[in-house]
């Protein structure tokens, strides 16, 4: 508490005004960097009026924010902290959140049980694979400092490929969403 009261540039008493432990500052924490994660991948998506585009940028958005708060994920989702008590049930608040959210997104006529599975199931990818991601840049650098974004388009391109084909294969898309690309297709010479 003592180093977070003087990176804030108050003292540990003020602190405590504000927070009554160090549990309760690291819930605010979770809470706080959760809502902006969410804020991230839904501003991306639904900027998007394509299906692909939409699933696409959701993950570029999901890795960017990644790359650039490295440490605010790790405190998300990197932790042993994360899987006890309160913690937990903070974390799978923010899980749900984002997992509702993508699964509102999905344009296809679903029994809601299976669109909340879809959900849960693209925030996961996007979990694990930003997991990993840190963890390589840790053992190879040991510092997950300094993750290229660029590394993170290549990851978002390669998951929104797999999300894409497994959604445009479900029964009730609309055969204009089921041929929508992710990006804009290449003009042509002469056009």
């Amino acid at each position: 508490m003592d180093e977070i009261a003087e990176r804030a540039g108050v003292t540990k008493p003020v602190l405590y005004q504000h927070f009554p432990s160090k549990s309760g500052l690291y819930l605010e924490l979770i809470q706080t960097v959760g809502a902006e994660l969410l804020e991230a991948v839904t501003g991306a998506a639904t900027a998007e009026s394509q299906p692909a585009a939409r699933v696409l940028a959701g993950f570029r958005a999901y890795f960017r924010f990644v790359a650039t708060r490295t440490d605010a994920f790790r405190l998300l989702f990197g932790g042993g902290a994360w899987q006890a008590g309160e913690f937990a049930d903070a974390v799978r608040g923010v899980e749900r959140s984002i997992a509702e959210t993508i699964s509102a997104l999905i344009d296809v006529d679903l029994e809601p049980q299976h669109r909340e599975l879809l959900g849960y199931a693209i925030v996961g990818l996007a979990e694990v694979t930003s997991r990993q991601w840190v963890l390589r840049h840790e053992v190879k650098r040991g510092s997950a400092k300094g993750i290229d974004e660029a590394e993170g388009e290549v990851l978002a391109r390669q998951l929104a490929d797999l999300v894409w084909a497994g959604l445009r294969g479900l029964p009730g898309l609309t055969e204009q969403s089921r041929t929508s690309t992710a990006e804009p297709p290449s003009p042509r010479s002469g056009d």
